[in-house]
């Protein structure tokens, strides 16, 4: 039997939340419809923070770092 996955447990950081109403309950920064994906794809696809920043003024450059932190947690935790 293959061992069982932990649960993906989101970092301690009250800017990233999960609501079943919003996106479906993908994590999403606080107060905003902006899902951490789409917040990575944006930074895989070349965009810079301070671009992400400015074309989505919500946001701040803790609530980027905060996605990545967030990604970086989940994948951890799924090693």
């Amino acid at each position: 039997m293959p061992p069982l996955m932990p649960p993906l447990v989101p970092p301690p950081d009250d800017r990233i939340v999960s609501d079943p109403t919003i996106l479906g309950g993908k994590p999403c920064v606080k107060g905003t419809r902006l899902s951490v994906e789409f917040l990575l794809e944006l930074l895989a696809s070349g965009a810079s923070q301070a671009d992400i920043i400015q074309q989505y003024p919500q946001l701040t450059i803790e609530d980027v770092a905060a996605a990545l932190r967030y990604a970086a947690h989940s994948l951890k935790l799924a090693e």
